[in-house]
């Protein structure tokens, strides 16, 4: 125990003394950055990083539209429909295809069995024989007949049935392109709106920029890229305002005792400290 610790209880220490675990965060705290700015250009960081945030709000804001999810959505039902329109085309084709065979088939028996009959009415055929086997022949064809004439009926409900489903499946697809065009639209109007005012505030941070001295845009460009978009920070009422970290009274007055024109940052998330009248040093 050091001579000016005499006297007092046990776990105490006078209070200006400071700890040596903060003497090492105050010394890592000022040294972190040996670099020199008038306070007037490092004020203006704070304006470049209002400017750069507003940046960042509208490409997350382009980014976020509401019309992605929707033109996702209806691409993905658009292309579904497209496949189910080209399957139930492939049926209908499949299908007029079989009507066509089916009616050939019958086409084919019929005749056969109008020229059983014509061979019967002519009376050419005088053996008994003959007769009856062709009067069976033409009995056998009017069965066979009957049963593909019903096979024309059931391919024929089919390809009704088919005609419909395209019908149907095109009619939704022609209302499925409708949407997705007017959520385009919607889309591409909005880009145009944000990349508007984008341009405008990009013409705003090229002045602000061209006037910061260059040493020091370069320390802020390259801590934005690493600290989430924030390079530069306020002071403010004792407290960082890109870490919300709020620095004790021992802190505050190690930055308080650095030039006005030394460049500081935060020892706990490394952005560039700015000093104001709202700081508290």
């Amino acid at each position: 125990m050091g001579r000016g610790d005499q006297g007092l209880p046990p776990g105490h220490r006078p209070v200006d003394r400071a700890r040596p675990h903060v003497l090492h965060r105050l010394t890592r705290f000022t040294g972190a950055l040996r670099l020199n700015a008038a306070p007037a250009d490092q004020n203006r960081l704070l304006d470049l990083q209002a400017i750069d945030s507003k940046l960042d709000q509208l490409a997350h804001r382009r980014r976020s539209l509401p019309e992605h999810a929707e033109i996702e959505k209806v691409t993905a039902d658009h292309t579904a429909l497209k496949d189910l329109v080209v399957a139930a085309e492939a049926q209908k084709g499949d299908t007029a295809r079989e009507l066509t065979k089916a009616e050939q088939d019958v086409e084919q028996v019929r005749s056969r069995a109008a020229r059983n009959q014509q061979r019967l009415d002519s009376g050419a055929i005088t053996s008994p024989k003959d007769l009856e086997n062709l009067q069976h022949e033409i009995g056998s064809l009017a069965k066979r007949q009957g049963d593909l004439e019903d096979v024309v009926l059931e391919i024929m409900e089919r390809q009704e049935s088919a005609k419909s489903r395209v019908e149907e499946l095109s009619a939704r697809l022609e209302h499925s392109t409708v949407v997705l065009t007017e959520a385009e639209g919607r889309r591409d109007a909005a880009f145009a709106e944000i990349d508007g005012e984008a341009e405008k505030v990009k013409r705003d941070r090229e002045t602000v920029a061209a006037v910061i001295p260059a040493d020091l845009l370069k320390v802020y460009t390259k801590l934005r890229e690493t600290q989430g978009g924030v390079g530069a920070a306020r002071l403010y009422q004792r407290r960082c305002e890109g870490c919300r970290t709020e620095f004790s009274i021992t802190e505050l007055n190690a930055i308080k005792a650095e030039p006005a024109d030394k460049v500081v940052r935060c020892e706990n998330c490394s952005r560039i400290l700015v000093r104001t009248s709202d700081s508290g040093v």
